[in-house]
């Protein structure tokens, strides 16, 4: 296997509203900037580019091609896309380069939910057959989940607000948030349901925006001459899509997928944890293993600000990007996909 380094990571604000900003115009600022960091001056320098993005947020067919249009049409290069979080676009790219095929990569996400009722359009990833035709909402197959929770006594209401006491608390320090400051668990019981059992606040925002990432052989990364952090393990799993016919109380595709990934093999001194809703960062950290001394999601994680499509790869980029700064030595990232964590993804980072 070859050692693949994460060299660069940026990221729009994430925003309720981009306004009239379209997608193209959301893509170019953050990949010029990841390229930048990452001592590139164009897209003809890397080898490979992939991308994540989802058609039914524009409403079109093969929609993310005008993504490609921030790289520029000319000259070709070679390119791909996934229907899913870009976080499955870096495994692509991971993948391309194990094979040989290519030494370094530019990974990016996208998506403006605002015009649309995101909720309701993820209803499209259900079962065709027996569940999308109901047209439940992804907040309200949530609320099932965390309500399985509750009356299992795996969770409180308490806990899930600390989840966001917390989250809100660490996305002081990211300028990039949406949803930030000081809370306390009183103020957040005391607010009305939004969705039984779920408040407001134990769900994430909508928001606009993209963000990039350039990965690169190891030696690739010396040659560039800066901090990077390497992959060490990586993986993902896939549940059943109905959902009565697996547990909601826990995540097994996120235990198979953390054993695969190696998790357990060292201390983890950070987690950066793509839950949309409180509760699922709860069902998360017990999956992984993780110990009270792991700091978990510093940058307010999802909760603080979600950009559909492109959250997945934001886990991996700041883990990463601590890492490179010297803040920690050893991080994982997870990343998820489908209704109450249906798929998920497990990256290990480490400093070199």
């Amino acid at each position: 296997m070859r050692d693949v380094a994460v060299i660069s990571w940026a990221q729009s604000p994430m925003v309720g509203d981009a306004g009239a900003l379209n997608e193209v115009e959301l893509i170019m600022p953050v990949v010029q900037k990841a390229l930048a960091d990452a001592g590139l001056e164009s897209v003809q320098d890397v080898d490979f580019t992939c991308s994540g993005s989802c058609d039914y947020l524009q409403g079109a067919s093969f929609a993310f091609v005008s993504g490609v249009d921030a790289l520029g049409a000319v000259p070709p290069i070679k390119e791909s896309h996934v229907e899913m979080d870009a976080a499955w676009a870096l495994y692509e790219a991971w993948l391309k380069i194990q094979m040989g095929q290519a030494d370094s990569a530019l990974v990016y996400g996208f998506a403006k939910s605002s015009p649309g009722d995101l909720p309701s359009v993820l209803s499209l990833q259900l079962d065709p057959y027996y569940l999308a035709p109901l047209w439940p909402d992804s907040i309200s197959l949530a609320g099932l989940q965390a309500r399985a929770m509750l009356d299992a006594g795996v969770i409180s209401e308490t806990d899930m607000a600390e989840v966001v006491v917390r989250s809100r608390g660490n996305a002081r320090n990211n300028a990039n948030a949406q949803l930030a400051g000081d809370v306390t668990i009183d103020e957040l019981l005391a607010q009305p349901m939004y969705v039984s059992p779920l408040r407001k606040h134990d769900c994430c925002p909508v928001s606009d925006g993209a963000s990039a990432m350039v990965i690169c052989t190891v030696e690739k990364a010396r040659a560039l001459g800066h901090p990077y952090a390497v992959i060490k393990g990586i993986d993902h799993r896939i549940e059943s899509n109905n959902l009565g016919a697996r547990d909601l109380t826990r995540s097994v595709s996120t235990e198979q997928a953390a054993a695969a990934a190696g998790v357990a093999q060292g201390p983890v001194d950070i987690a950066e944890l793509h839950a949309p809703f409180s509760h699922q960062e709860i069902i998360l950290e017990r999956a992984l293993g993780l110990s009270e001394d792991t700091r978990v999601n510093l940058s307010g994680g999802v909760l603080a600000g979600n950009l559909m499509m492109a959250a997945g790869l934001d886990r991996i980029g700041e883990v990463a990007m601590r890492i490179c700064a010297g803040e920690a030595g050893r991080g994982v990232a997870h990343a998820t996909s489908g209704a109450c964590l249906q798929q998920n993804m497990v990256v290990v980072l480490e400093a070199e």
